[in-house]
């Protein structure tokens, strides 16, 4: 059986990177996308770009800001679009999109980042992994692929040094007991599934040097409902993306694509 492959990459403005993104849909050929940080108004969105490279698309579009989309090969059927998330805090931030792939229900979220710990943004964030959570829950009977940029650290192994962050959002215990919960509703962080022990950074900031340097989180996930749990063939972090020299006319985002390969078949309309 062939492999689907899906992949999750928050591109730090959609405008910004559509270059990179062109070049990432020819190379991996991948089946599903999932986009965050988009960045664009729903007139703005690249409907007409994306179906000239083979891929049609749903997106959350709340302009300047956030904004998420699923891209699926435009021979799969795609329907069922849900757009937002019941019980999020701030609904006109376009966090979260739902679209059923060929009978696979697959959700983009990009959560807020917090800001500052005790802050109503912190607050706020909180409140949307609460609600996730009971989405989550309400789904986990059907086959489910959760992705996108959670903005929580689950674990020490996922910071490149807890001190230098420490007192800092992302790590807190508030956000990773809320985390878990999601995880415990009987999904599988797909990454963490087959590398136990390695960091997989998927962000680096701009910063001083941080991608050279290591200085990373994993904060990009791929949760997978029961019914994917045996199906994961091979997930990595494609860190050429976060590269300069890939795609010398668009400058990198701070993420990079974590791609996912299941043994599951997509069924072509």
């Amino acid at each position: 059986m062939m492999a689907v492959r899906v992949i999750t990459y928050n591109v730090n403005s959609l405008r910004a990177r559509l270059p990179r993104l062109m070049v990432l849909l020819e190379e991996h050929r991948p089946d599903v996308v999932c986009l965050q940080e988009t960045k664009s108004t729903t007139e703005q969105f690249p409907h007409d770009a994306l179906e000239a490279a083979g891929y049609a698309a749903v997106d959350h579009s709340g302009g300047r800001w956030e904004g998420v989309a699923v891209l699926a090969r435009q021979e799969l059927p795609v329907t069922g679009t849900v757009l937002g998330l019941e019980g999020e805090a701030q609904p006109d931030q376009a966090r979260w999109i739902e679209a059923i792939v060929s009978g696979v229900r697959v959700v983009s979220v990009y959560v807020p980042n917090g800001q500052a710990i005790g802050s109503a943004a912190f607050l706020d964030k909180l409140a949307f992994l609460d609600a996730m959570s009971d989405r989550a829950a309400a789904l986990a009977h059907e086959p489910v692929i959760i992705c996108g940029d959670m903005n929580v650290c689950p674990s020490d192994l996922d910071v490149w040094s807890v001190p230098d962050i420490h007192g800092g959002t992302h790590i807190t215990p508030e956000e990773r007991e809320r985390l878990a919960k999601v995880v415990d509703r009987g999904y599988v962080d797909a990454y963490r599934s087959m590398y136990p022990d390695e960091p997989g950074f998927t962000w680096w900031d701009y910063r001083a040097g941080h991608f050279h340097k290591g200085f990373g989180l994993r904060i990009d996930h791929a949760l997978l409902s029961p019914g994917f749990s045996t199906e994961v063939e091979r997930v990595w972090v494609d860190r050429s993306f976060r590269k300069p020299s890939k795609v010398r006319e668009a400058k990198p985002s701070d993420h990079a694509p974590l791609v996912i390969d299941l043994t599951y078949e997509l069924k072509a309309s």
